[in-house]
């Protein structure tokens, strides 16, 4: 028996200003089944999901849920006829507690009063249905929440009665490994109710793991739906992209012996004997499972973060750091993994987050030489490919991958002698990050020493030299690359013991 489509998709278009954000697309959903949407940055991924969530009206086309049409309806309708979005940054009132935040604009009433026992008694219930029973107080406000805390507010925010389609957003951008397995069973047991689920993630491997079929965008078409059981992920890839990436990226090894940067014995609240060194020419990376410390250290280095002792050195001089300034000043860059909300000032220009390091170089009596900034970097944001309609454009309004490019441009003119790249391309479409890759690599043979921190084991076995493995906030020994392999990263990451 064909299961009953719970969601519709015909033929629906929306334009902004200049720009074709979605064409003639088409799609649907049955119950009990995962589809995964998958495309580039600026595909109209993000553009579908406010469209069905109500916060786009579409231009074109019609939708249903069920058999009842929801072309043009509010955020409030979309949730009350059965779409729900569990969003990538979840919305969170600070002062409000994790049973208020859930029932946000729908509290619960008897009589004339909210009935407070009611609805902390529906998420007692939901929590422990949904397996996440004695991970959150239900009591706890929404400003003491863990990242992972937050997310399971705002998928039993989705899950409320009610619910016929849950769409998830990039649900594991920042999640573990355990959360992650924990995130699917979740899945799977929505399908297994009847409900229909949208998938929407950059990480291939889950989405083919998860899904049933993939429904692939490009440039804000339809450009095919796949059957996930009868699909490789290079098939995929080449649908999303207009082109075969399928051979991957491996740079050639460095082999200079000037050691850079230096990191010996340090010791913070996070870390226990720090030693490290990056050589000229050098990418070393740092694997290592969420919450073992890979953050915290390169704030330490690049002195957003206190350390406790230790010495740093920069070609073989010792240096202090106690603020980002002097880190700068001694030639470290940082690109921090949040980039919205510590890497970018996403209300202004690109080219004021280009110079944000540099802009003491053209100051002149407090007054800005904006020509003389104009000439030294632009050229770095044509020899990047970052795609802007204009230099006072919004860096806000940059797809994922540019705004990374807008990051390493910042770099690139503020000329350091050491790079720290914090998961460097989370959350960027696979087109991207092979452009980031090569910008990397072509850094490191322009000479500079280049820390990359990343969970994603085949970036950092593609792009690194040597690898280092973060435990408990302690580093292995370092993993020449021709040692280096998924397995050999994993027992330094889960086994204390491994050789």
């Amino acid at each position: 028996m064909t299961p009953k489509t719970v969601l519709r998709v015909e033929n629906i278009g929306k334009a902004f200003p200049g720009v074709r954000a979605l064409a003639d697309v088409s799609m649907d959903v049955a119950a009990g089944e995962v589809v995964a949407l998958v495309g580039e940055n600026g595909a109209g991924k993000s553009t579908m999901l406010k469209i069905l969530s109500g916060d786009y009206q579409l231009d074109e086309g019609r939708i249903w849920l069920g058999d009842e049409p929801v072309d043009h309806v509010s955020p409030l309708e979309a949730r009350q006829a059965g779409f729900r979005l569990v969003r990538q940054e979840p919305e969170i009132v600070p002062d409000m507690t994790v049973t208020e935040n859930i029932f946000i604009g729908e509290f619960l009433t008897s009589g004339f009063r909210v009935d407070f026992r009611m609805m902390k008694a529906t998420v007692t219930e939901m929590l422990t249905r949904y397996g996440f029973a004695g991970l959150i107080d239900v009591d706890a406000l929404g400003r003491l929440l863990s990242p992972a805390q937050k997310h399971i507010v705002e998928i039993i925010r989705a899950l409320k009665p009610g619910v016929r389609v849950v769409a998830f957003d990039e649900p594991t951008s920042s999640l573990t490994v355990d959360e992650t397995k924990r995130l699917f069973r979740l899945i799977r047991q929505l399908a297994d109710d009847g409900l229909g689920v949208i998938y929407v993630s950059h990480r291939l491997h889950e989405v083919m793991e998860i899904s049933n079929r993939i429904v692939v965008l490009r440039d804000g078409a339809h450009a095919g739906t796949l059957l996930t059981s009868e699909t490789r992920q290079e098939d995929v890839v080449r649908l999303m992209v207009g082109r075969d990436l399928s051979g991957g990226y491996e740079r050639a090894e460095t082999t200079s012996d000037n050691v850079v940067l230096e990191v010996e014995n340090l010791t913070s609240r996070w870390h226990g004997n720090i030693s490290l060194n990056v050589r000229a020419g050098e990418i070393l990376g740092i694997a290592g499972l969420v919450g073992a410390g890979r953050t915290e250290l390169a704030k330490i280095i690049f002195g957003d973060l206190p350390r406790q002792s230790g010495t740093i050195r920069v070609n073989g001089k010792p240096v202090t750091i106690r603020h980002p300034a002097d880190a700068i000043a001694a030639g470290i860059g940082f690109a921090p993994e949040d980039r919205k909300s510590e890497g970018l000032v996403m209300v202004r220009s690109v080219i004021e987050n280009v110079c944000l390091a540099v802009f003491a170089r053209f100051a002149r009596f407090g007054v800005l030489r904006r020509a003389e900034m104009h000439r030294e970097v632009v050229p770095y944001i044509d020899h990047l490919s970052i795609k802007i309609t204009g230099l006072g454009q919004e860096v806000g309004k940059l797809s994922g991958g540019n705004q990374q490019k807008a990051v390493l441009a910042r770099w690139l003119a503020a000329k350091p002698q050491v790079l720290i790249l914090d998961e460097p391309t989370r959350a960027v479409d696979v087109g991207a990050k092979a452009e980031i890759y090569r910008l990397i690599d072509e850094l490191a043979r322009g000479g500079l020493a280049i820390i990359v921190i990343s969970s994603e084991m085949p970036e950092l076995l593609a792009l690194a030299d040597r690898i280092m493995v973060m435990r408990g906030g302690t580093l292995s020994d370092p993993i020449e690359k021709a040692d280096a392999s998924e397995e050999a990263i994993l027992s330094h990451a889960l086994d204390s013991e491994a050789a």
